[in-house]
């Protein structure tokens, strides 16, 4: 393993709404032994409401301050030896102040999932605030790829079985 994630043994998995973090980190941190966990939800249990209802009442730049200070908590937790798989909200890592927060304390890996598939995996729910404009989902996903490039590492997410994928983190030289 490499020195960094022994460090700080946070694994953070990036990427657009709908591309698996959630579903894959699950998986990984099960094959790896590690604890698991959903920025989103942490967020939602803290606040006593959903994302969309934060979103809807207060507004993105309300959540995203929160979202930020949920980062630097579960971050101090990580800091403190317990390895962990953490599936962040699509936008946490296109701010750089998480950026920053998240490289200085782990590992990023962007799983890059096409278009399509997140558009599909998205469409049925309400629960995704970004996503209720078709037009504005698809200049979201185009503009947020260059923040998650800038992840220590990129895995594609082709289709619905995670197994693969978790596959491929597990193999990345992070851990030989």
């Amino acid at each position: 393993m490499i020195l960094k994630l022994v460090r700080t043994p946070g694994l953070y998995l990036v990427g657009f709404m709908g591309s698996g973090k959630t579903t894959i980190g699950r998986a990984l941190a099960d094959h790896l032994g590690w604890d698991f966990l959903d920025l989103d939800a942490e967020i939602e249990a803290e606040q006593h409401c959903s994302i969309a209802e934060i979103f809807d009442r207060f507004g993105e730049e309300h959540f995203r301050a929160i979202e930020t200070e949920a980062i630097r908590k579960q971050v101090r937790r990580v800091r403190t030896g317990r390895p962990v798989v953490m599936a962040l909200g699509g936008g946490a890592f296109a701010r750089e102040e998480n950026f920053e927060l998240l490289e200085e304390n782990g590992v990023t890996v962007w799983l890059d999932c096409p278009f399509e598939v997140a558009s599909r995996r998205v469409a049925a729910g309400t629960e995704r605030p970004l996503a209720r404009d078709p037009v504005r989902f698809r200049e979201l996903y185009e503009a947020r790829r260059k923040a998650y490039a800038k992840a220590d590492y990129r895995v594609e997410v082709c289709g619905d079985d995670p197994k693969p994928v978790v596959e491929a983190i597990a193999a990345l030289p992070i851990f030989g």
